[in-house]
């Protein structure tokens, strides 16, 4: 029996760790299996071409919110050119209203209920077998009698070391160098969040830590530069965590970690020894905030101590060892426009290196789609579920909101300009959110949305907004953009947004000033020992309005005598640019 388990990843890079536990668990008795994964982008034609011509006998589709409307696709045209291969699907999206699936694609002849490693194999016995299907636990099947949709009972949960490592493929390790890892050392969640899939499993259950460090350990030795870890709460057993972080910090090897923690229950001594001990950018953290409303927290039922949160992220940000990206839900019960705006607020007072702004789904099986009507929800009748509305927060506030995002994503979370951002936060709006508001309102205004960006539009139009609503001292505006954008830049750039301060005349002066005299300028910039040659193919010079040494070395910005900002290009171009000060009239131009 030839047998090929597949999906439609988001991204090419993403590897599918459900299709590999399959095939682990199935393969001793079933060893022809083989996995083809592809991605929602792929055209259908070419995902149908390529599965007709591997001939397989069962097809499997691991199915989620990103890539049912794709796979379905896939799926009529399969079966149409393959009207005898079975077809089955699994996976969250279709573990739930599973007899609405089974009505709704008359091409599906099983579908999978739930953890699938244990029901999949059974059902590929009865395929080869007696075919008794109303036996296998878990499996949603047509009735020979009359076509009917018939639901087994679901299966008991796994022991998880029963689990054959889905990590001991040989074909995947020439490509895990460049593709992302997932990985899993429990699973289920401890928490009761109504939006969220995972309250729906009861209790925590883990994998041997032997057997963890093992295929930790393998991964990193074939290769492996990022390994994600699925767990929906990893810190919630202080000492399987921290056993984990220890062996990661001894074993790294340059490899990259990320994990989804619940903040406001990380033990202080984890943290202390994080910071004392975890390697400079190998660890990752996701923390979901989704919102700082206590009400809609506990109409949602999620616990959440928020100041032992706010704790948290600010003793991991002050060690200044761990990226952490933050997550914030839009729509949920009884947050409405004003009462989010504080939401966000409250969380980029943390200042997390990336703000993730998402919006409410109501997924099938949770608690938050039963209860839709109680808060007069509306959405999107297929995945991803989005809502469009609700009794308080109505389409026209949620489409507000999404340009925040739009503009969050392009100006904060890509680290494009950092320095301006912080800058008019603090001292412009109101607050970040009217500032990425305001800004999205005119990017919407002005048709931005329609069409591509390259990095000097990105200066361009902000300084274009900026300047309509009359903001004050945009002259120490634009000296931060030019700096942002230097520090944009492992080579000179070849475009400049502005016209230069300095004639050519004067840039010469000072690239002379600065091979004869390196030491008038801050912050180091002798220790490079340039040549004047050298300093024509990778420096550039610009005014800005300001005590650009004063800033660059303690953050302090106030408007004063002008200053000549340095820019360093190293020749490896291995790092970006590195800024240096010097005073403007340190020699006569």
């Amino acid at each position: 029996m030839n047998i090929v388990l597949s999906t439609l990843n988001a991204k090419y890079i993403h590897m599918s760790l459900a299709l590999r536990y399959l095939k682990s668990f199935a393969e001793k008795d079933f060893p022809s299996i083989a996995i083809a994964e592809y991605t929602i982008k792929d055209p259908a034609m070419n995902i149908v071409s390529d599965l007709y011509q591997r001939k397989p006998d069962v097809i499997g589709f691991s199915c989620y919110i990103w890539n049912i409307e794709e796979t379905i696709v896939v799926i009529g045209m399969l079966r149409k050119i393959m009207p005898n291969v079975t077809i089955v699907l699994g996976g969250p999206e279709v573990s739930y209203d599973t007899d609405y699936w089974m009505n709704r694609l008359p091409e599906v002849d099983f579908i999978v209920m739930g953890e699938g490693e244990e029901t999949f194999h059974h059902l590929l016995t009865e395929l080869q077998g007696d075919k008794a299907y109303y036996s296998v636990f878990g499996l949603a099947y047509r009735s020979k009698k009359d076509g009917s949709v018939v639901l087994n009972a679901p299966r008991p949960k796994l022991q998880l070391d029963d689990i054959p490592s889905p990590h001991r493929f040989a074909e995947d390790v020439p490509s895990l160098a460049s593709r992302v890892v997932y990985f899993e050392t429990s699973r289920g969640c401890p928490f009761s969040c109504q939006f969220c899939l995972s309250s729906i499993e009861v209790g925590v259950r883990y994998f041997d830590m032997e057997r963890t460090k093992s295929d930790l350990l393998y991964l990193i030795d074939s290769g492996a530069k990022l390994i994600k870890f699925v767990d929906r709460t990893f810190n919630i057993k202080r000492d399987y965590a921290m056993e984990i972080f220890e062996f990661l910090i001894r074993n790294h090897r340059g490899c990259v970690f990320q994990f989804e923690i619940t903040a406001d229950i990380m033990r202080p001594e984890v943290l202390d020894y994080l910071a004392e001990n975890a390697p400079p950018g190998v660890f990752r953290f996701e923390i979901g905030v989704q919102s700082t409303n206590d009400l809609t927290n506990s109409l949602v039922k999620r616990r959440q101590n928020f100041s032992k949160l706010t704790r948290t992220v600010m003793k991991v940000k002050e060690s200044g060892k761990i990226d952490q990206h933050l997550d914030l839900i839009a729509g949920l019960p009884e947050e409405d426009y004003y009462s989010f705006r504080k939401t966000f607020n409250d969380v980029f007072v943390l200042r997390p290196e990336e703000l993730q702004l998402g919006f409410l789904k109501m997924l099938r099986g949770t608690g938050m789609r039963h209860d839709a009507e109680k808060y007069g929800y509306i959405y999107m009748d297929h995945a991803p579920y989005e809502i469009l509305g609700n009794d308080i927060l109505p389409f026209s506030d949620l489409v507000r909101i999404k340009r925040v995002e739009d503009v969050l994503e392009k100006y904060w979370n890509a680290h494009r300009m950092d320095q301006t951002v912080e800058y008019l936060i603090t001292r412009e709006f109101a607050s970040p959110f009217d500032f990425f508001q305001e800004f999205g309102d005119y990017w919407e205004a002005q048709g931005w949305q329609k069409i591509g960006h390259q990095l000097e539009d990105l200066f361009t139009r902000l300084l274009a907004f900026l300047q309509d609503r009359g903001t004050e001292r945009m002259d120490v505006v634009e000296g931060l953009m030019k700096l942002d954008y230097f520090q944009n830049h492992k080579y000179k750039p070849r475009k400049i947004w502005w016209d230069f301060t300095l004639d050519k005349a004067q840039q010469l002066a000072y690239m002379r000033l600065l091979a004869e005299h390196p030491e008038q300028a801050a912050g180091g910039f002798a220790e490079l020992r340039i040549s004047e040659k050298d300093l024509h193919k990778h420096v550039m010079v610009e005014v800005v309005p300001f005590d650009l040494a004063r800033y660059l070395s303690s953050g302090e910005l106030e408007p004063g005598k002008p200053q000549l900002l340095i820019a360093y290009f190293p020749p490896d171009g291995a790092a970006k640019a590195q800024a240096y000060a010097m005073d403007a009239d340190a020699a006569v131009v």
